[in-house]
């Protein structure tokens, strides 16, 4: 079943050619742990999901771009074209020559509206090509606004025209310090559409990805393009094929749907997060090795711990007392820090990967009491080494992770709105101080669901 990625804004457009090109690299590398006849299955199973018949002898992605100003798309088009590996569809592209202003009311107001048709019409010829939909996987930021007002807009109507197909909207965070003014304002905004009208919220912070270049990549001058190229690694390791639970050794035939049947059990909880090691410079892992042991120790701990890398691992945390499920965030039997997850997917890859031991992600202790471990918990694996990792794992988690910054965004959002400052700047663009009040209403809900688990 086939992904159609749609691609909105400046940064929608960079992560999104850096994920294609990623896709592509990992699925035409050869790998010696697996027959030759295995590495064509890996290799038809990624074309399937997400590239179509070829232009030219090249392999077309499958997807669509979109932004107010043409400067990025015209490189993102320009670099794949250059790669001469896979290129964009060509007629795949939407741009106009006036942006948003880092206005998540004239993105979502004035541009959607005006774009409605064109933008639908060049995705519905992107379906129409997919001989079976699995669904949307939408590419954006929340900060600025064209990516996040528009973003939320086309998925508002992607829900409204494709109601049985799956959307999951991979969201950049903001760094904490600031990268404009409203971004406050543009998230929760953002945060609260997408929670209506999204299945799934896969969410990468800024400041995380920006720790595991400097600390683990080991760059001194990091740039957006190191950002995006950590990001695509993480997603590719989640979207890359690996084996049905049937034991027939056939690939998995609908990602997105399998997401979401094993980490999002419940409509109101629907914050993903994705954690992957090793992650390191090539350099490092020339003299670096790994043992599953190793990894899934390490995993677990940054679970539990709510470690976004390694190097936060704090190994005094511990789970609640066996038998005694966590009563809720202040309970006697948990640990204040402690992360307690609804859902978690571990996906393996790599040499000796049915020799790994999860057993200890199965503790009930981590999750929920309303929900068993036999179904919060559950486990991909494939043999086929992922890029040039021998093993990695990584984990996608639907827990109380993102509680802490969502509550931070509320905040400050509120305040700002509290003191009515910059919120002209919305309502000039039909975004009432209404629509500000029932975002908040509906994030402090998610904030009060997580933080009670």
């Amino acid at each position: 079943m086939s992904i159609v990625t749609v691609q909105l804004g400046q940064c929608g457009n960079q992560i999104g050619f850096e994920v294609f090109d990623a896709l592509f690299r990992d699925s035409h590398c050869s790998q010696g742990l697996c027959s030759k006849r295995e590495n064509e299955a890996y290799q038809a199973s990624c074309k399937e999901r997400f590239f179509r018949e070829e232009e030219n002898g090249v392999p077309v992605a499958r997807a669509v771009l979109v932004d107010m100003e043409p400067k990025v798309i015209n490189q993102t088009l320009s670099r794949a074209a250059q790669s001469g590996r896979w290129t964009y569809g060509q007629h795949a592209c939407f741009c106009q020559r006036q942006g948003s202003g880092n206005n998540w009311a004239y993105g979502y107001s004035v541009h959607g509206p005006k774009h409605e048709e064109s933008i639908m019409n060049l995705i519905q010829k992107e379906v129409e090509n997919c001989d079976s939909l699995s669904g949307f996987f939408i590419i954006m930021s929340m900060a600025g606004g064209t990516g996040s007002g528009l973003g939320a807009f086309v998925t508002q109507k992607l829900q409204n025209e494709y109601p049985s197909s799956l959307k999951m909207n991979q969201v950049i965070w903001p760094y904490g310090t600031g990268e404009v003014i409203v971004q406050n304002y543009n998230s929760i905004l953002t945060l609260s559409h997408l929670y209506r009208s999204s299945d799934a919220l896969l969410i990468h912070e800024n400041d995380a990805v920006h720790k595991i270049c400097a600390g683990r990549m080991n760059i001194k001058q990091i740039s957006f393009r190191d950002l995006n190229q950590v990001l695509a690694h993480q997603l590719g390791s989640v979207f890359q094929p690996t084996y049905s639970e049937d034991g027939s050794f056939h690939y998995r035939r609908n990602p997105l749907g399998d997401l979401m049947e094993h980490l999002v059990p419940h409509p109101e909880f629907k914050m993903l997060s994705v954690r992957h090691i090793p992650q390191m410079s090539e350099n490092s892992l020339a003299y670096s090795t790994f043992t599953w042991a190793g990894l899934l120790k390490h995993l677990r701990q940054m679970l539990i711990s709510s470690a976004k890398v390694e190097e936060g691992i704090d190994w005094q945390v511990r789970p609640p007392p066996s038998g005694l499920p966590p009563l809720g965030k202040m309970s006697v039997h948990k640990d204040p820090h402690f992360n307690t997850s609804i859902a978690n997917l571990a996906i393996l890859r790599g040499k000796d990967v049915q020799s790994a031991d999860v057993e200890g992600f199965k503790d009930p202790a981590l999750y929920t009491s309303w929900l068993e471990p036999l179904h919060a918990f559950s486990t991909w694996k494939t043999q086929r080494a992922f890029g040039k990792y021998e093993k990695s794992a990584a984990l996608v988690s639907n827990s109380q992770l993102l509680v802490k910054p969502l509550d931070m965004i509320v905040g400050k959002a509120w305040n700002m709105f509290a003191s009515k400052a910059y919120v002209h700047q919305y309502t000039k663009f039909g975004i009432e101080e209404e629509d500000f009040l029932d975002s908040f209403t509906l994030l402090e809900q998610v904030v009060a669901s997580y933080g009670n688990l």
